[in-house]
């Protein structure tokens, strides 16, 4: 199916990156956007972000941490630089082009000359990849933009822990010099908000104070350009009114490929469309919600009383470790509650990704979509849980 392009947004984030105003300075200590799996952040990135910076003259070097999770971050690092290194190498090779015609790069159809031997970056005894990157922006006399995209599998090793460390010392050791030719931008996206939120706001992170942002989900644009397309190959009797489906979308967490989901089966079930799409689409989002729910349970019923608390609240709830809150804790689910039992439960539901957190003892959830079905359970129930 053809990709829906955000191609302003991209041209928008590509300004605020590489021209920034005062406003954005802090992008260059690096860019971190968190989202829902399944929402279009990697398509995004891949089909629209990369090529609009490099149409700007920037090296752009993209690595997913999910792309191989037997292998650790700093390898898939390594090869991804790599293989971009190798390409400024090759003589004649695309990416020499561009940067010739962008940036009036003039190699005399030579690829760069690196003062190191690729196979030695991130060998101990070799070169770092502050050495290498530094080299890479004095050569090109460009932007290098770094993209991770699932980097939340960074904070779950030492390895990658280090691989953060030694990307911020790269950034330090290229962006404050007064004359740099070029900047070094990291932008690390993920769908676990409640790591990424903690990757920016724990001083022990290596970007800590760097820019986090939500990623914009998809709107009526791709509603519209998802109808035209089914429009085009099927009867519209059988399709719903746009209004109809815009609504379908949101209730499904603005996913994709949930929409897709929903009008196929309204296609296929036939009768009145715009009678079916709700009906389906509620039925996708009970499922979708129960599997995240189902985790909760999983964890236990003091789990599922404070993730309940949470869910509850317009805004994020503090005090879910207090003396009352285990007294409150102690009369839901039937047995004495002590406080010292509340932190790993927490714990356990940030580490799942049902919860954040937002502030000093403050959480809210990871995904509103799952506390809406959490309350609407609830009513269905009569407040039972």
């Amino acid at each position: 199916m053809a990709i829906y392009h955000r191609s302003d947004l991209a041209q928008r984030m590509t300004q605020q990156l590489l021209n920034p105003g005062v406003l954005d300075e802090g992008l260059r200590s690096g860019l971190f956007i968190s989202g829902l799996r399944r929402t279009g952040k990697t398509t995004f990135l891949i089909a629209d972000l990369v090529p609009a910076l490099q149409e700007k003259g920037a090296i752009v070097i993209y690595v997913d941490l999910w792309s191989d999770t037997l292998t650790s971050p700093s390898a898939l690092l390594h090869r991804a630089i790599g293989e971009k290194l190798l390409e400024l190498e090759t003589p004649a090779s695309g990416i020499l082009e561009r940067l010739s015609k962008v940036n009036g790069l003039d190699l005399g159809g030579f690829g760069f000359k690196f003062g190191f031997k690729l196979q030695d970056l991130g060998k101990e005894g070799g070169v770092t990849l502050a050495q290498a990157l530094r080299e890479v922006v004095d050569k090109a006399k460009t932007d290098l933009v770094l993209i991770v995209d699932e980097v939340q599998q960074a904070t779950t090793s030492e390895d990658g822990h280090n691989m953060m460390l030694a990307l911020k010392a790269a950034r330090d050791s290229i962006n404050p010099r007064p004359r740099t030719p070029g900047h070094l931008l990291f932008i690390g996206t993920g769908s676990h908000r409640a790591q990424l939120s903690e990757m920016t706001a724990k001083r022990n992170q290596a970007f800590a104070g760097a820019t986090s942002i939500s990623y914009p989900v998809l709107d009526e644009g791709y509603v519209n350009f998802l109808m035209a397309l089914y429009g085009a190959e099927f009867d519209a009797q059988k399709l719903p009114s746009r209004e109809v489906a815009m609504q379908a979308f949101r209730a499904l967490g603005n996913r994709p490929e949930e929409l897709k989901r929903a009008l196929g089966q309204v296609v296929r079930q036939g009768g009145d469309p715009n009678v079916v799409m709700p009906i389906v689409a509620q039925t996708l989002r009970s499922t979708v919600a129960d599997g995240e729910i189902l985790k909760v349970e999983k964890l236990g019923s003091l789990a599922v009383e404070i993730f309940g608390r949470i869910a509850g609240s317009d805004g994020p709830v503090s005090r879910l470790f207090s003396v009352e809150a285990a007294g409150d804790y102690t009369k839901a689910i039937g047995r004495d509650v002590r406080v010292e039992e509340i932190q790993p439960v927490i714990n356990a539901l940030l580490a799942e990704n049902l919860i954040m957190r937002v502030g000093h003892g403050s959480y809210t959830l990871s995904d509103p979509y799952v506390g809406e079905m959490w309350k609407e359970n609830l009513a269905l129930l009569g407040g039972a849980k």
